[in-house]
């Protein structure tokens, strides 16, 4: 299992499977287990997430390793920026030896995503899920971290959260976990993916009702994901995306693994075949 050192100074543990294109995967390839399973469980999540989509890849050289999970870990308040998170990512392929790949993403990976595509010229190909390229929730995202991070600071009540109910969510996170993600979203602020369009293959796709409408304890803010790939469909493919949206899928239904490969490896295969 190979161990990268990031631009942070901390090392991220990288699992390569199969052989074929190589296909960057920041998720988790461990199952979750026990008490942490159940709860993703009735939040609609699943616990083998990662192991779903490595497994639904055979026949491509599947980078995966667990970005979110190691930045909880390792947290950077003041330095998780697009340029940094594009720095690890190429530090990844670096080290498993992958002069050119593919990248998938979901949610705020998928931004990430993005960013590395500006600002390399090794990406074949570039899947976002669950964010659109044009139009992006930007600014509410970021009303949505600063709550978070404000949240974290106060002592949780340890009340009980009700799936499903994001009003009811205690933030358990630490503030310096909750701070890289307003750094992050505060680096993007100014940012213009009107004009800020990658030159690789590129796929996009989200739940048809992937809308959150957030109360005012989370900034009362509506981030709009299916919406930006419905009305701005022409603009995208204008400009080289191909665009699925999935019928009546919301943020979590649409990471699914039997949501995202019948969308995601026929792709991929016709991309890099």
């Amino acid at each position: 299992m190979p161990e990268v050192a990031l631009s942070g100074g901390s090392r991220l543990d990288v699992e390569v499977h199969g052989a074929g294109p190589v296909v960057l995967l920041p998720v988790d390839p461990s199952a979750a287990a026990g008490e942490k399973a159940e709860v993703m469980r009735q939040w609609g999540a699943d616990p083998e997430l990662g192991r779903s989509l490595i497994r639904g890849l055979s026949g491509f050289r599947v980078v995966a390793f667990d970005y979110e999970g190691h930045v909880l870990a390792h947290p950077r308040p003041d330095t998780l920026t697009p340029a940094t998170i594009a720095a690890d990512f190429l530090a990844v392929a670096d080290a498993v030896g992958a002069p050119r790949f593919a990248y998938y993403g979901y949610s705020w990976l998928a931004l990430s995503g993005l960013q590395l595509a500006l600002r390399t010229d090794r990406l074949d190909a570039l899947v976002m899920g669950g964010f659109p390229p044009l139009s992006g929730p930007y600014e509410p995202m970021l009303a949505v971290t600063h709550a978070t991070h404000e949240l974290s600071t106060v002592e949780p009540t340890n009340a009980e959260a009700t799936p499903g109910d994001w009003d009811s969510v205690e933030v358990t996170l630490s503030p310096g976990q909750t701070k890289q993600f307003v750094t992050l979203y505060e680096a993007l602020r100014d940012f213009d993916d009107e004009a800020a369009q990658p030159s690789c293959a590129r796929l996009c796709f989200a739940g048809s009702a992937d809308r959150i409408e957030y109360g005012e304890r989370w900034g009362g803010v509506t981030v709009d994901i299916a919406g930006p790939l419905d009305h701005r469909l022409t603009d995208l493919v204008a400009r080289g995306w191909d665009v699925e949206v999935l019928d009546g899928l919301d943020h979590m239904q649409a990471m699914q693994a039997g949501a995202v490969l019948p969308v995601v490896r026929p792709w991929l295969e016709k991309t890099l075949g």
